[in-house]
């Protein structure tokens, strides 16, 4: 058995790789000041980006969906794997070997995560069906590549490649290759049947066939798709992987990996439907193409579609392709379904003739895909047209049975400026003189959709907000700590904290350690609550944005800050938790890629979110130099109000003291008013 990975060795794949450079194969990053990215969130639906990455502090967080972590805890999230296999994917990555408990070595070991194993064996069987196409067995896959224009380095461009029609040519490779039957019965790659004695055994699923590897936007071979080859094939004429651990055909586009870059630059997304469709727009220049395996194009296809174009409302496009015959426009009318979960404007691009991107490539030259593409129409459009086109508008019964069919597609629309132009376009496209007819109509269409899901239940593409419970408050427990920290005759209790002007009232570590996010119903006892930081009182707010400052830039505090930093009181008390979480994660771990976590560690878990979220949270400056002035300033403000706070204590004390009955404590306040003067001067640079 495997023992657990070495902890020096998670710290080292956690350092030595970039956050940065994993997050982009999923995410569209864009530059949100000095050291920090944004992108829409990978873990929700959302249409304006607040999703955020500090590489240098390999850490990310959303500020939507309170998702947060390292590299490692990324790859847990977007793969669905355990930290282990997270961890041993990474360290494959940059080339590291990792080191076991037990005195093991790699990530090959045994208990190597079952996710891996399976990646491993799609990649080998990739590489033995490219070689398989070279074969004089594959000479039909090669007629079949070469009579759509694709040369030998197409084929190796995209990894095409050719199954053998034996039965276990490829089960015999890949046993040979370590892997047991078990394992391999996961791929996919194979299929069972029952034997003699009972026992059932697995032979090829793909056989005879021209293959495509199917890569997830990570560039990994997550399963295949087979296009027959023979007569006596007496299967499908495309096959594709069942679905898997890996596979999931909802949620995988062909040529991603290809495209990913391209659709991110250019903020265009071309949807076709094959995969040599998805070659000929590649080869032709229309580098943004992609195409959906076997099913329709649906909602998770689009999250990912988002994510890559940057969806926020700034521009960027979507355009499908279909054939020209009823079975593409009855696709294109689909695409219309899930059209407006895009906030990019969406087109249709449809063939005349019916011909698809690879056969206008083949006829007529790259130049007839890139004009397919210039052709696009806007998907309102093209939906609403399809549906006129089946009537006849000469009649007057076609124009009303028209205005009848196409008023509800017009009602879905969402955005009401975009429904308004297709109401007049539509009048003109019908022929009547009153606009106001159609937008009766549509304005019917509408009511009628609205109405149908309360007393129906919920019609094909209409979406109906349900009812949520109110929400229970949330505030933050003070608990039993929070005690008062000065004795009843005013004078500043003594502590065992650190000593100097900042030290007085050495309780300033204390009170913060049992403060616990609470999430109750709002009749729960007052004096257990504390409410959440208030944007708007500028206390809290000056102490959120020192906290910013120190879990950011923690190099800024010197050896004499820490100390300072430390003994300053915060009067928030979800901050104080959150300083006393610093202070116990100390200054030997502020330069490491551990600080965030150990920070985490030191404070309740329900808090772990808003430490977070005050670490990612973007700093109101956009050059190094400002950056360093705003961060010293933050730091002189906290220092200079934990002064201020001292002052005021120690005045009141020694305006309730009789100097006649103490004079020694009395000329202890004074002492101790001059050094805090001393120490606010020293601040100021007076």
């Amino acid at each position: 058995m495997a023992g657990l990975i070495k902890r020096e060795d998670i710290d080292e794949v956690r350092t030595r790789t970039d956050l940065k450079e994993v997050v982009d194969a999923y995410v569209t990053l864009k530059s949100a000041g000095i050291g920090s990215f944004k992108g829409l969130c990978p873990f929700h639906d959302e249409r304006s980006p607040s999703f955020h990455v500090r590489p240098q502090m390999g850490y990310f967080h959303c500020f939507g969906c309170q998702e947060s972590g390292d590299v490692i805890s990324f790859i847990q999230k977007m793969d669905h794997i355990p930290f282990s296999e997270a961890v041993e994917k990474l360290a494959g990555r940059i080339g590291f070997e990792l080191h076991y408990e037990d005195g093991g070595t790699g990530p090959r070991r045994e208990e190597i995560g079952r996710r891996q194993r399976l990646l491993d064996a799609h990649k080998i069987a990739g590489e033995f069906f490219r070689a398989q196409l070279l074969t004089p067995a594959a000479a039909s896959g090669r007629a079949f590549l070469q009579e759509r224009g694709f040369e030998r380095s197409a084929a190796d461009r995209f990894g095409v490649g050719f199954a053998p029609q034996g039965w276990d040519a490829l089960l015999k490779h890949l046993t040979g290759n370590g892997f047991t039957q078990e394992e391999l019965k996961l791929t996919g790659m194979f299929s069972e049947r029952s034997a003699a004695g009972g026992q059932n055994r697995i032979y090829d699923r793909f056989r005879g066939r021209l293959m495509w590897p199917i890569r997830d936007i990570a560039g990994d071979t997550v399963g295949f798709g087979a296009r027959k080859l023979f007569d006596d094939d007496q299967g499908p004429k495309y096959l594709n992987t069942p679905e898997t651990q890996l596979y999931k055909k909802s949620q995988v586009l062909y040529g991603i990996d290809l495209a990913k870059r391209n659709i991110a630059s250019k903020r265009q997304l071309v949807v076709v439907e094959g995969y040599t469709d998805v070659m000929a727009c590649h080869l032709a220049g229309v580098d943004t193409a992609v195409a959906t395996c076997g099913t329709a194009f649906g909602a998770d296809h689009i999250k990912v579609a988002r994510r890559l174009l940057s969806d926020d409302g700034t521009g960027g496009e979507v355009v499908f392709t279909f054939d020209g015959d009823a079975a593409g426009q009855k696709a294109a009318l689909k695409a219309f379904d899930e059209d407006q979960r895009f906030v990019a404007q969406t087109f249709v691009a449809v063939e005349p003739s019916g011909a698809d991107p690879c056969e206008l490539r083949q006829r007529r030259g790259d130049e007839a895909v890139h004009s397919l593409i210039r052709s696009r129409r806007p998907l309102f459009e093209f939906a609403i047209r399809s549906t006129l086109a089946k009537f006849d508008l000469s009649t007057v019964e076609g124009r009303v049975n028209g205005l009848r069919a196409s008023a509800p597609v017009v009602a879905a629309i969402r955005d009401g400026s975009t429904r308004m132009g297709y109401s007049q376009e539509l009048a003109g496209w019908l022929g009547i003189a009153d606009p106001d007819e159609v937008l009766r109509a549509v304005k019917g269409a509408e009511k009628r959709a609205h109405s149908a899901p309360a007393q129906h239940g919920s019609a094909p593409g209409t979406r109906q907000a349900g009812s949520q419970p109110a929400p229970a408050r949330t505030s933050y427990d003070a608990g039993p700590g929070a005690s008062q920290r000065h004795g009843g005759n005013g004078a500043p209790s003594r502590g065992a904290g650190p000593q100097g002007p900042f030290a007085f009232g050495g309780q300033a570590l204390g009170g913060g350690a049992g403060v616990v996010l609470v999430e109750g119903p709002a009749d729960q006892p007052a004096q257990q609550r504390v409410p959440r930081p208030d944007p708007r009182d500028p206390q809290a707010r000056m102490e959120r944005e020192a906290l910013e400052v120190v879990l950011q830039h923690p190099g800024l505090l010197t050896a004499g800050n820490w100390q300072h930093f430390a003994a300053t009181e915060f009067q928030v008390a979800a901050y104080r938790a959150i300083h006393s979480g610093i202070a116990a994660a100390g200054e030997s771990l502020a330069a490491s890629s551990q600080w965030l976590e150990a920070v985490r560690a030191n404070v309740p878990e329900e808090l772990g979110n808003l430490v977070a979220e005050l670490a990612m949270s973007p700093l109101p400056t956009k050059a190094d130099e400002s950056l360093e002035r705003y961060c010293r300033a933050m730091l002189r403000r906290l220092f200079e109000g934990q002064i201020t706070r001292l002052k005021q204590e120690r005045l009141g004390a020694l305006q309730r003291m009789d100097p006649a009955v103490d004079p020694e404590g009395y000329r202890l306040l004074q002492r101790e008013l001059m050094e805090l003067e001393m120490a606010r001067r020293a601040l100021r640079g007076d």
